[in-house]
């Protein structure tokens, strides 16, 4: 997010990334894509999928390494925790095309998924099993202002 300055330079919005940031974080994800499609399941003691997604201004590709938990025999719950003051970049490309989402868990080929944005009492109930699975999003939760999406990825 950047704000035009006078004399037609571009200023970051305070809590957004810059570019040496944005690369890190660029490598750091294909570094643990990698991992994950060679069969790693579990990383920092969470269990690990690719999000596939589409860029919702570019239209290309993107993927994601995502914490997820389970909810059911066929589900997946996400969290766009991001660690910042915005929603990361992925939960807007999910949420603009979500007819193209599609998650890759361990050495398996990507799956065809719906996204579900979970509010009220439905995301209550599963924000408390994250927590109780992973107390580290609490805590993260209550550094931010803003309420961290919880997502049902359910297969297509």
């Amino acid at each position: 997010m950047e704000q035009k300055q006078a004399g037609g330079r571009r200023r970051r919005e305070p809590g957004t990334p810059g570019p040496v940031s944005r690369w890190m974080q660029r490598t750091m994800n294909a570094r643990v894509n990698r991992k994950i499609r060679r069969g790693r399941d579990r990383l920092m003691g969470m269990d690990v999928l690719i999000l596939h997604t589409v860029g919702r201004h570019s239209g290309q590709p993107r993927q994601s390494p995502l914490a997820w938990f389970a909810d059911g025999p066929d589900a997946w719950m996400i969290i766009a925790s991001g660690g910042g003051a915005h929603h990361p970049g992925w939960y807007h490309n999910l949420m603009a095309h979500p007819d193209r989402a599609a998650i890759e868990l361990p050495g398996r080929p990507a799956v065809p998924v719906t996204p579900r944005r979970l509010d009220g009492p439905d995301r209550d109930r599963a924000w408390e099993r994250v927590v109780a699975a992973q107390p580290r999003y609490a805590k993260y939760q209550d550094k931010s202002d803003r309420e961290y999406p919880v997502i049902r990825l359910t297969p297509r």
